[in-house]
């Protein structure tokens, strides 16, 4: 029951993740846009709605449990991007705080590979522990 209970909360944390990133890049989509053009990548607003689907995607897949691995992979391979792309060495010397930002992308890659390697859980004790 206990590892059962553990798996559902690091789901619900990865997904939750996922949902609010979206949810703030739709609430805010010029504003996300803005700060992809500061990263220097064309059309943002574009790729800020791309953002938001895929991050839509990875929080549904993650939380249902569908294609689980396949989606905690590719969370990690953008959750690295994103943390060279928007936290890398270019902007350290600017804002020291942004090296804590970087590093901690990859404490949330550890537990996204973790998680890709072992799956989403029994999905059918999950479902009984609601019962």
């Amino acid at each position: 029951m206990g590892r059962t209970a553990a798996i559902l909360v690091a789901r619900l944390i990865f997904g939750g993740v996922f949902v609010m990133a979206a949810a703030f890049k739709f609430a805010g989509m010029d504003s996300t846009a803005g700060y992809i053009a500061s990263a220097g990548f064309p059309f943002p607003l574009l790729l800020a709605w791309i953002a938001a689907f895929f991050e839509v995607g990875l929080a549904v897949a993650l939380l249902t449990g569908a294609f689980f691995s396949e989606a905690a992979l590719l969370a990690a391979a953008y959750v690295l991007f994103l943390a060279l792309a928007f936290h890398g060495p270019s902007r350290w010397e600017g804002n020291q705080a942004e090296f804590g930002f970087f590093i901690d992308h990859f404490t949330f890659i550890a537990g996204l590979l973790f998680a890709a390697v072992h799956g989403p859980g029994d999905t059918l004790a999950i479902r009984k522990s609601y019962l």
